[in-house]
């Protein structure tokens, strides 16, 4: 999404989470973590763990306003938050896809922790149209795109008024919706 909202051309490559393959072959030859996302620069270089290439993207790209001016107080609340965001509940929601973990154990986390990580971020949008104010950052991107994975482990997303209002805006995005047609994901 962020790569998108940038205007820039890019080549998706699809990881199986299984064999950790892609069609290139080993995954772990691109990140010797064999974790996502990972951003291989023209130069070979990559980049990874998803706050910080939100982090690159937009300071790759100014012009797009992505991300507040770096140094900025607005820079470290905007880090405050894709923190949050990528431990927080990125991290958080983890445990809800574990094979490990058995279904009540789920609920019950879902009922406490992540219901309690849910209030707080339904609050904050209650008076912001997006993470940061009213304009969009990367930062929405990545919540967005985390905010996606409760209800495909039947996590009730009703009480959250104002997360649902945000996760309709930012479904009327352009770059929004190219990102999941590109990863043939519902945009629904």
């Amino acid at each position: 999404m962020a790569l998108r909202e940038a205007g820039q051309e890019f080549e998706l490559v699809k990881v199986d989470f299984a064999t950790k393959t892609t069609v290139e072959g080993d995954y772990f030859e691109v990140s010797a973590k064999g974790m996502i996302p990972a951003l291989k620069l023209d130069d070979g270089d990559v980049i990874t763990e998803g706050a910080v290439l939100l982090q690159w993207i937009a300071d790759q790209h100014p012009e797009f306003n992505l991300l507040p001016a770096f140094g900025t107080r607005e820079r470290y609340r905007a880090m405050q938050w894709l923190n949050y965001v990528a431990t927080d509940l990125h991290k958080g929601m983890a445990v809800m896809f574990s094979p490990f973990v058995d279904t009540e154990s789920k609920t019950r986390f879902a009922e406490g922790n992540l219901a309690s990580r849910f209030a707080y971020i339904d609050q904050h949008l209650s008076s912001n149209d997006y993470v940061l104010g009213e304009a969009f950052s990367v930062v929405d991107g990545y919540l967005y795109n985390v905010l996606r994975w409760p209800v495909r482990v039947n996590i009730d997303m009703s009480p959250y008024a104002a997360i649902q209002r945000f996760m309709e805006r930012m479904i009327q995005r352009p770059a929004v919706r190219a990102a999941l047609k590109a990863e043939g994901l519902p945009v629904r």
